[in-house]
């Protein structure tokens, strides 16, 4: 029998885990020109990652697909292939169908060790299966239940040009223990239409409460169906039940909450996790932050919760999310403290892994914002439902830390990715100064720990590049629909070249700026410039300024050592 094989992890050369990630959604009348919004930072220790693409294909009946787990690379079986599979870019397909995931875990005695699907495969399987949101929800929810769900507790991100929906997904114990019943199906499940108005977000920690409003759960569950066409939910059998039988809840329908019943917050779910959706939602919406700040803290049980959504007081552009998705809390008491000595001489927002630590006996945490360094690769992905579908969706990527690069534009139809972006030779034991991700790394980690020093200068790379990306798009766009109306496959490749080319003069513009900024700042001190130049002295020598502390770190530097360093006051 014929086998096509799916194995991301072969095709990226690693492993990615990502378990500690955020997503944004913004509904097509929340925002300022009709796009739906999805974002997401794949987070984890350690990822190598490129672009991903799973090019369109039609299979012989019989055809099975390999499955590999997404985190460990470990063989977990075969499914049956569909007849027809569309392009995949990223998480994005020539439908504009994209999709994004948080890990929140939730209990443990719900993952089922026999599960052939895992959350990472489940993903890119289900894009090139489907071509809406609520095909992509019925996809998802049948593969699972079929085929059995290995993952912990899941959120997914599923929106297309239209609709935005967020999905939560746990399996129902392991055949044979004592949390799984065959009387009930292998998974549970609930999704909700996003409101168009609306802004959503999730970040590791579950975010679906009280769903159902009726008068009583229907036994055989709720499906995207062509007569239910409209719903606004939908739900598997047993969503309520199955916590019944397993004696979790005994109350309504009404009154079951998803989270506080299947992953119920704790401090880290709120301080590590929810934090980062309040982080989100305070930019949008009057009183929001005061509002909700206990919740984030995580310290008071009695803290209101937060909505699901809100109806942000402005509509947002795709820029805007950009520019939350590199939040580090500033402002806010959360504020990641670059004053303090966690945050180095030269100020750093970032903290070192694990979130916790213990210095005599006693547990202490650092704050977990939405921008770190563990991410793998992050995007803001543009679906637009008044343009062809190849031209629609603009896919914007970018191989680290939102903060550290610029996103540049990738398009939903294109089939050969930027050669920065899937490097023959680039994996994570080895290095190239072709590969995006590599090299922005490199630059990233000079960055980190003088950050203060040596930030303004990367900031104001990549939002020129941003910039200049903006100032094109609409008349490229013009362009390609100018083209599709001639001919389809011309304007496809019409955008490819330009997506590749606009990415792969984004790396040869890193590459400057890590040569830049290594002669500019080495050995701690600064080369002194003037109109885009280095001053020199008369005999030809660099002129430079030495910095010193930065006021701040010296005062906690002086408060640390006490007179120890003090110069004596009769010298």
């Amino acid at each position: 029998m014929k086998k096509l094989i799916l194995s991301i992890v072969l095709l990226c050369g690693f492993h990615a885990a990502a378990s500690a990630c955020t997503n944004f959604i913004v509904g097509k009348k929340a925002s300022t020109d009709g796009s739906v919004i999805c974002t997401y930072n794949a987070d984890s220790y350690g990822m190598f990652i490129g672009l991903y693409h799973f090019p369109a294909g039609k299979h012989a009946p019989g055809t099975m697909r390999q499955v590999y787990d997404w985190d460990s690379n470990k063989y977990l079986g075969e499914i049956p292939e569909a007849p027809e599979t569309y392009n995949v870019i990223g998480n994005i397909n020539e439908w504009q169908v994209t999709i994004g995931e948080t890990t929140y875990g939730g209990r443990d005695e719900m993952i089922d060790t026999t599960g052939i699907i895992d959350y990472g495969s489940l993903i890119y399987i289900t894009l090139q299966r489907s071509r809406s949101a609520r095909e992509a929800i019925r996809v998802m929810t049948s593969l699972v239940e079929k085929h059995g769900y290995c993952s912990s507790g899941e959120t997914f991100s599923i929106c297309d040009p239209n609709e935005a929906w967020i999905l939560e997904l746990m399996g129902t114990g392991t055949p044979g223990s004592e949390f799984y019943s065959p009387k009930m199906n292998r998974v549970v499940w609930v999704a909700m239409r996003v409101p168009d108005d609306a802004i959503c977000a999730h970040a590791n920690q579950s975010r679906i409460g009280k769903f159902f409003t009726g008068k009583k759960i229907n036994p055989k569950g709720f499906y995207p169906t062509e007569k239910n066409a409209k719903a606004d939910l939908y739900y598997s059998k047993d969503v309520i039940n199955y916590a019944r039988v397993m004696k979790w809840y005994d109350g309504t329908d009404a009154d079951f909450s998803w989270k506080w019943v299947y992953a119920a917050p704790d401090f880290g779910g709120r301080r590590y996790c929810d934090a980062r959706v309040w982080a989100f939602f305070r930019h949008f919406q009057d009183g929001f932050a005061e509002r909700y700040l206990p919740w984030a803290l995580g310290e008071d049980p009695n803290a209101e919760d937060m909505p699901l959504w809100i109806v942000p007081n402005r509509k947002l552009s795709v820029q805007d999310v950009e520019k939350c998705m590199r939040d580090h809390y500033e402002g806010t008491p959360l504020a990641v403290d670059s004053t303090t000595v966690g945050g180095g001489i030269w100020q750093m927002p970032y903290r070192p892994s694990p979130l916790s630590f213990e210095v005599d006996g006693k547990k202490y945490f650092n704050e977990r914002p939405i921008s770190t360094q563990q991410s793998g690769f992050s995007f803001v992905s543009q679906m637009r439902s008044w343009l062809p579908r190849q031209i629609g969706g603009c896919f914007w990527f970018g191989n680290d830390d939102g903060n550290m690069v610029p996103y540049t534009p990738i398009y939903c139809g294109n089939t050969v990715q930027p050669e920065c972006y899937n490097t023959p030779g680039a994996d994570s034991f080895n290095f190239s100064f072709k590969n995006a991700y590599w090299v922005q790394n490199w630059v990233a980690n000079m960055v980190y720990p003088r950050y203060s020093q040596m930030f303004p200068a990367l900031e104001a790379v990549r939002d020129s590049l941003e910039k200049s990306y903006f100032d094109q798009q609409k008349a490229i766009e013009q362009k390609a629909v100018a083209l599709h109306a001639q001919d389809e496959a011309a304007a496809v490749k019409f955008l490819n070249d330009y997506s590749n080319e606009k990415a792969q003069q984004m790396l040869d513009r890193w590459n400057q700026l890590a040569q830049y900024l290594i002669v500019k700042y080495n050995d701690m001190v600064e080369k002194q410039e003037e109109n885009g130049t280095y001053k020199r002295t008369k005999y030809g020598l660099p002129i430079v300024k030495r910095p010193g502390f930065p006021t701040p770190y010296a005062r906690h530097y002086v408060k640390m050592t006490g007179d120890k360093y003090a110069i004596p006051q009769n010298d």
